[in-house]
């Protein structure tokens, strides 16, 4: 039976892993479209050249036929300037969920960064799986899009639930550290080997003595008469304790308390 931590653990990492995989079909799915589109637009403009019929024809089309190019002053350009962006984008969250370079993140783009949660990125994946999914295009790209969609969703809930603890919940490294610490750390100075065990307690000195030079100079005397001695050379006294009885124990009787009563009851006997 695993931790209740082991079972978050898991499912966030089945969600990270979903939404790599999800942006590494996108990312496919961009190249192929517009690797489509280009050759679209190129046999367009050939057969514009060759069929005057087709070029009129054309006019009245807001597409190029067969792709997804608006049919407009700079269509294929910004079509594939926003094939490039979202290629851009898919990039830039990939690292994102595998939290490579986490300092560029924080310093340049801390949404993405440690110290927030997965909302943003679901959100950021929302918008270009709708952006996608905006435009007539082939199957591969229509499923990448709405797989996306729907993780970014599930992203934007997860994030809503852990908010900015999801990141350290679901970090590998986070979960060794967290797995070495089965004992409480020791304290700072005292399980230390490099520490000093003393520090001139009984000497004055700001330098630190290690155990045999604290031996070599303050020689124990026991517990015996000798010690005894020292120790009430410098003010410790040892209390013996009171001689005390148990409760359920007879109270002693002495020989001359008994010798008494023997002499009283021989003289009342005469």
């Amino acid at each position: 039976m695993l931790p209740p931590r082991a079972y978050v653990f898991i499912g966030l990492n089945i969600v990270r892993v979903l939404s790599i995989i999800a942006l590494l079909l996108l990312f496919g799915s961009s190249i192929f479209t517009m690797v489509h589109d280009v050759e679209a637009v190129d046999a367009s403009i050939a057969a514009k050249k060759t069929n005057a019929t087709y070029a009129s024809d054309m006019l009245d089309c807001d597409y190029f036929d067969g792709s997804t190019v608006p049919n407009q002053p700079a269509g294929p350009a910004f079509a594939v300037v926003n094939r490039l962006l979202i290629i851009f984008q898919v990039i830039v969250l990939i690292m994102s969920e595998l939290g490579w370079p986490m300092k560029l993140f924080d310093t340049y783009f801390p949404i993405l960064g440690s110290k927030f949660g997965v909302g943003a990125l679901g959100v950021i994946q929302c918008l270009i799986g709708a952006a996608v999914l905006s435009h007539h295009v082939d199957d591969f790209s229509l499923v990448s899009a709405f797989f996306l969609f729907s993780i970014g969703c599930l992203n934007v809930v997860v994030g809503l639930i852990w908010r900015a603890s999801v990141k350290p919940k679901r970090s590998l490294t986070a979960w060794k550290e967290r797995a070495k610490d089965v004992l409480p750390p020791p304290v700072a100075g005292l399980m230390s080997s490099n520490q000093p065990f003393m520090s001139g307690v009984f000497t004055g000195s700001d330098r630190p003595m290690s155990p045999e030079e604290v031996l070599a100079t303050r020689p124990g005397f026991g517990f015996g008469r000798q010690g005894e001695k020292k120790a009430a050379l410098k003010g410790f006294l040892l209390a013996k304790p009171v001689e005390s009885l148990p409760r359920y124990a007879s109270k002693p009787t002495s020989v001359q308390e008994s010798g008494q009563h023997a002499d009283e009851d021989g003289s009342t006997k005469e």
